[in-house]
């Protein structure tokens, strides 16, 4: 994995255990030997499914998969591998999904339509799926509760660190738990989710609902971060609740808009920001984690493509890597990010710190404050654009040597 990144936990949170979910990890040898990169997720009958998956017009044969099955709502278990994206790999694409979702149904003792498949790495080269597909009866039989440490570890690429998640919350007086885990460094431009996050719940809620609810939060979370402004071919959010609450007492939920999912709304927004926010701190290189937040927009949507273009911009990133208060780099990609600005009202600011107003520098500003700034791991950028109220915030990293070699070296 490379060096770790600076942002990486000291400690890593414990996922505590799901009624109906089972896991279990191997090392397969699709890509890395010896490392793992298998995951088998089992569910209890009656498990519900909901999902948000890549927009990218290349999508990968898992994501197609995904979404010829997700209407129908039920799930039995997961595959994911890691080390091979099985995208843009055409009819041997197709026919390696089909292998894994049968030998996993076998194991599963279920339809294959309520099989669910992620892959993750290189794009264009085939998948040889026997690998997958010959070690799943046995990991059926090892699946356990308590690993989902495990399953984080068996998804990354370049990651440098897991990435897990989890809060408790409470549905009519019933404790229920919601438990992440997601994958990404890099091809971190998400236009749905991001690469790989995959929710477990013990909530019971049906799945039309379940979609109504997540899928909105995944605008603030997954769905506002950049590391290189590259969408992925395999982008896949799936979110399981296994029901097994119902037992304790929690009702069953139909509706996304019940008041009684107020505390679970609020607890998977947790999780997916979170685990987005450890996808941008992960990112490949990074040394700076990055807030821009973008005010004074006509539209949230305007506001939101304001702050993309500052943060994908090379020149910001690389600025940023190099500790320099260059902030002409910020006005230059407000005015091309194509939305309404009023250059003569915009003001910048690095952290607290005012260095523009009115469509100049600002007169308290000091070039030395700017740079001492820029030294902090953290850095926040605010940018008011003139124009109206909206607001919105995206969160990035900084552009470095290391991105490029990373990537240079990703296929060697």
């Amino acid at each position: 994995m490379g060096n770790v990144s600076p942002f990486a936990p000291k400690h890593l949170p414990h996922l505590a255990a799901i009624d109906g979910v089972r896991i279990a990890t191997a090392a397969s040898g699709i890509r890395y030997p010896g490392r793992t990169d298998l995951l088998f997720v089992l569910f209890d009958p009656g498990t519900a499914v909901a999902g948000v998956l890549t927009q990218s017009k290349t999508a990968s044969a898992p994501v197609d998969w995904c979404r010829a099955h997700l209407h129908q709502g039920m799930a039995r278990a997961l595959v994911v591998n890691s080390g091979n994206a099985n995208a843009f790999t055409g009819r041997r694409g197709r026919e390696a999904v089909e292998l894994t979702a049968k030998a996993a149904a076998k194991a599963a003792k279920c339809q294959e339509a309520d099989i669910y498949i992620a892959s993750t790495g290189v794009i264009g080269e085939p998948l040889d799926a026997r690998k997958i597909a010959s070690r799943l009866g046995e990991l059926a039989g090892e699946a356990k509760g308590d690993a989902y440490e495990d399953a984080a570890r068996a998804i990354i690429t370049t990651d440098t660190y897991p990435k897990l998640a989890t809060r408790k919350a409470e549905i009519d007086g019933v404790e229920i738990t919601i438990n992440g885990i997601a994958k990404g460094a890099g091809m971190i431009a998400p236009d749905m989710a991001t690469m790989l996050a995959f929710i477990f719940t013990d909530a019971a809620i049906e799945p039309a609902a379940l979609h109504e609810v997540t899928a909105p939060l995944v605008e603030d979370s997954l769905n506002a971060i950049t590391i290189d402004g590259d969408t992925s071919t395999s982008d896949t959010l799936l979110i399981f609740a296994t029901g097994a609450a119902a037992r304790r007492g929690a009702p069953r939920i139909a509706r996304g808009d019940d008041p009684r999912l107020v505390g679970f709304r609020a607890g998977l927004a947790a999780v997916l920001r979170d685990l987005a926010l450890q996808i941008v701190k992960d990112g490949e290189g990074a040394t700076k984690f990055v807030t821009v937040k973008v005010m004074g927009a006509k539209t949230k949507q305007a506001a939101r493509a304001i702050a993309k273009s500052i943060a994908n911009s090379p020149l910001v990133k690389t600025a940023i890597a190099g500790e320099d208060p260059n902030w002409g780099r910020i006005v230059a990609a407000v005015g091309k990010a194509g939305e309404e600005a009023d250059r003569d009202r915009l003001a910048i600011w690095l952290g607290e710190i005012q260095v523009a107003k009115d469509g100049e520098v600002a007169s308290s500003y000091r070039e030395q404050a700017g740079a001492a700034y820029m030294k902090n791991r953290e850095i926040a950028i605010s940018v008011d654009v003139g124009v109206g109220k909206a607001a919105s915030t995206v969160w990035t990293c900084d552009l470095t040597k290391d991105y490029i070699a990373i990537n240079a070296d990703y296929r060697s």
